[in-house]
């Protein structure tokens, strides 16, 4: 996370920028290339053997791709417009395509020759949870038998400029829940996660989704949508609160979604759970951040058991219940049957949940 210039048209931004060096795309595949499919194919990278394991075992038509996002493709859409207003002409290679919604999810089936099931969700930050949860529905509905999801969203002036234009944004640190708490830093990034009806050490417990529709922008002041989106997901995991043992907070550090979220969770957790926001790690990244952070509940489950910390001033906010924030160095209270929720609340009320946990 880093102030920079260049994002805002009167000042500097505190960003969350994706700086591992991205591969090229092929260049059977070069009609494609934009950022936020960069950001796809490196990630692809990264589960690739697994990616090729499964497809030895199902039929390219049995294999579906389904993606979260909110502005693929914008910024090199901003960049051949500057180009167009300063020479008369696109650069070359730019084709209007490249930032079109669905397209990343077109690229990976075409880069990995899958004819299954190809698309894209775009309900802003609840994109990738949304995507995930589709995915699952396409295995149960027995359309696919794998499904590569997740999502990728990429940095953009039009979405720095917008967020700061409804005085969402602050240069410092985002702060979730604390008193201080001034607004969100934007990020991008992406995760991408292979998931099938075969057993695993991870599973897809539930998933609930709500909309509240309770303004264009601004959460439901009392969180309803929120708490319908957690107990829909437990209902669907068949799991009472108790069962959860960690919970990762959309948490944006803005004055409005902190709020209704922490007395959403206290209703859902009166007894506690421990929780914590990570948007501070790595940004909010818009379309992403479900995806993103579902992987962290993942890499939790998966690794040596130790929760995402809380990244905070310590300072809570007096108009808020109390939650059970994780410090640095928290881990798992059990070894085996943990279960991890994730929350994702977007603009127009979307609302999501996931619940992640070991294998039953």
């Amino acid at each position: 996370m880093r102030v920079e210039q260049g994002w805002l048209s009167d000042g500097a931004a505190r960003v969350g920028r994706v700086r591992a060096e991205l591969p090229r795309l092929p260049p059977a595949h070069a009609r494609y290339d934009c950022r936020n499919n960069r950001l796809l194919l490196l990630a692809l990278g990264e589960i690739r053997g697994a990616v090729a394991a499964v497809l030895e075992r199902v039929p390219p038509g049995r294999f579906g791709v389904v993606l979260g996002t909110s502005t693929p493709g914008v910024a090199d859409g901003e960049s051949a417009m500057a180009a167009l207003a300063h020479s008369g002409a696109y650069p070359d290679g730019f084709q209007y395509m490249q930032q079109e919604i669905g397209r990343g999810a077109q690229f990976l089936a075409d880069h990995l020759g899958v004819s299954g099931p190809a698309y894209m969700v775009s309900t802003a930050c609840t994109s990738s949870v949304k995507a995930i949860a589709a995915a699952c529905r396409l295995i149960r509905a027995g359309l696919c038998d794998a499904v590569l999801t997740g999502g990728a969203d990429t940095l953009c002036r039009l979405t720095v400029n917008g967020f700061a234009a409804l005085e969402s944004t602050t240069l410092e640190l985002c702060n979730p829940l604390s008193r201080n708490r001034r607004g969100i830093n934007l990020g991008e990034g992406v995760a991408l996660l292979l998931v099938s009806g075969e057993p695993a050490a991870v599973e897809v417990l539930g998933c609930g989704e709500s909309s509240d529709a309770y303004h264009i922008s601004a959460p439901d002041p009392a969180g309803r949508g929120a708490e319908a989106a957690m107990r829909a997901a437990l209902a669907e995991a068949g799991l009472a609160a108790e069962a959860v043992d960690y919970l990762n907070l959309h948490a944006t550090a803005t004055p409005k979604n902190d709020h209704m979220e922490a007395h959403a969770v206290h209703r859902v957790f009166p007894r506690g759970v421990p929780c914590s926001g990570t948007k501070p790690l790595t940004g909010h990244t818009l379309g992403a951040a479900g995806a993103t952070e579902v992987a962290f509940c993942w890499l939790a489950l998966h690794g040596d058991g130790r929760l995402p910390p809380h990244v905070w001033d310590g300072e809570a906010d007096p108009a808020l219940p109390a939650l059970m924030q994780t410090p640095p160095g928290a881990r798992f209270r059990r070894a085996e049957g943990r279960v991890c929720m994730s929350n994702s609340f977007a603009f127009g009320g979307s609302n999501a949940s996931l619940i992640v946990g070991d294998a039953r």
